[in-house]
């Protein structure tokens, strides 16, 4: 069998706020151990590849970010593919277009293991058995959906019921009766106990060609314009992988439905194997306290703090020292510019708080205050009336695209490194300890030709200092206009 692993990365993780943000999904998460929920995945679907690749399908502006994040665990891993969404359309239409991807690239029969970039499983082995019994089924022409065996009458999670008649003669695969919404409380006691129903784990199987003719027949509205955006696509090939840019005009006419009311409710050949995989979705901080192990009174933390006269509390922190006094069953995140404090039982409430942020334009609903692109990342350290100080990273080989701003002025402080530095008609390298100042209106760029990071301060200073005043000409990461 030819299985390719197609990781969906994506989600703005609201309910894990302030650690996730539009800008920086949840996917990217790191967990205690230093790995990110994508880390994992990856790692677990190059565990079960068979063909040494694996598929990511994310957005357009974190596809540098996702990539970095695959590229540095090591795997068996030799080629890597990209598919880029030019706006975020829910899962139909990014499995849609993965399913074309897969078809173009390696045949409609090959084997596609779909699963979401920000889930935690510990049993590694049960999860191999596992696809080894769905893409079996999936081989014969079944779409093939992964249930976990409930521990508890969870709320949070949709349910699937199952008839208990085999389909494979293995006790393995079973017929879909239903999918169940999140239900009451009430309702999840009546499923968990009659033992028909597993909770929906959101991890699928089929070949290429069934899932192009499920959503054919039952979304076409997902399926013409992935299709379409596909074949316009913008495809690039290299020794270690290739990137699919779709066309934005024709995957923004996609249906914004997710691959459960697309098909799973709707067909009649959809099946389950039920697992037991150590499996979590990580979708609260309540879930993320779980992973740290509780002291004697049930605090939790990860990072520098101290609890004094404290209860059942999560404590994460950053880069501060956090003091809890006198806390029961409280949760507190602290980043570089957030701070979030809410209760335990509140936890699936922190996405109002994003909402609201999204409301009013405020940045930290989409941003860090450490801000991550292409070449390196930048983080403001102060503002204020007309100026604006950063600490600016370039990685290696890296560069900024050639600019202009129309509103402000820049001053760039070398701190480390080497840099190479367009300025208007001149070319310039300075050194640790050298500067330039650079006039609005003058186009610039910023190049790192040496082997280390290039760390440098930037002032800004101007009427207007918003990152949308840069009027791109060059850019190797193909965020300039075409000409």
């Amino acid at each position: 069998m030819k299985i390719i692993p197609v990781i969906i990365c994506g989600g703005a993780g609201t309910r894990l706020w302030p650690v996730s943000r539009e800008a920086f999904p949840k996917p990217l998460l790191k967990l205690a151990d230093g790995q990110s929920l994508l880390q994992k995945t990856f790692l677990r679907a190059a565990r079960v590849a068979t063909e040494q690749e694996v598929l990511v399908v994310t957005n357009r502006e974190t596809y540098f970010l996702t990539k970095d994040e695959c590229v540095e665990v090591e795997s068996e891993i030799t080629r890597l593919g990209f598919v880029l969404e030019p706006a975020a359309r829910n899962t139909a239409a990014a499995i849609g277009v993965a399913a074309q991807v897969v078809r173009q690239e390696h045949g409609e029969d090959t084997i596609m293991l779909v699963m979401p970039a920000d889930q935690l499983i510990e049993d590694e082995q049960a999860f191999a058995q596992a696809v080894q019994h769905a893409a079996t089924a999936a081989q014969n022409g079944r779409i093939v959906t992964f249930g976990i065996k409930p521990t508890a009458p969870e709320t949070g999670y949709g349910y699937i019921e199952f008839d208990e008649a085999s389909i494979t003669g293995s006790q393995a695969v079973h017929r879909v009766v239903r999918f169940v919404e999140k239900p009451q409380l009430e309702v999840a006691q009546r499923l968990v106990a009659n033992g028909r129903h597993l909770w929906n784990a959101g991890i699928f199987c089929f070949t290429a060609a069934t899932l192009v003719a499920e959503l054919e027949q039952y979304s076409p509205n997902v399926a013409q314009p992935a299709q379409k955006a596909v074949e316009a696509a913008k495809v690039s090939h290299s020794a270690d992988g290739f990137t699919v840019e779709l066309d934005a005009a024709e995957f923004r006419k996609a249906e914004d439905i997710s691959i459960d009311y697309a098909v799973m409710e709707r067909s009649s050949n959809v099946n389950v194997v039920p697992c037991e995989l150590g499996w979590s979705d990580i979708g609260s901080w309540l879930a993320i306290s779980e992973l740290t192990e509780a002291d004697a009174r049930g605090n939790r933390v990860e990072g520098e703090a101290e609890l004094f006269d404290a209860d059942n509390c999560f404590v994460r922190g950053d880069e501060r020292f956090i003091g809890v006094v006198g806390m029961r069953d409280m949760i507190v995140v602290d980043t570089a510019d957030a701070l979030l404090i809410a209760a335990r039982d509140r936890a699936q409430d922190v996405k109002q708080i994003v909402a609201s942020l999204k409301r009013t334009n405020h940045d930290a609903y989409r941003l860090h205050r450490t801000v991550h692109r292409p070449w390196g990342t930048y983080t403001v350290l102060e503002e204020g009336e007309r100026f604006k100080m950063k600490r600016i990273v370039v990685k290696p080989g890296a560069a900024l695209s050639l600019q202009m701003h129309h509103h402000r002025s820049e001053h760039w402080i070398v701190v480390s490194g080497c840099a190479e530095i367009v300025n208007g008609d001149q070319t310039i390298s300075l050194q640790p300890n050298e500067s330039t100042y650079i006039p609005a209106g003058h186009k610039h760029r910023l190049i790192n030709p040496g082997v280390m990071n290039l760390v440098l301060i930037e002032v800004q200073c101007g009427e207007y200092l918003g990152e949308d005043d840069i009027v791109r000409f060059e850019d190797v990461y193909g965020r300039a206009p075409a000409k």
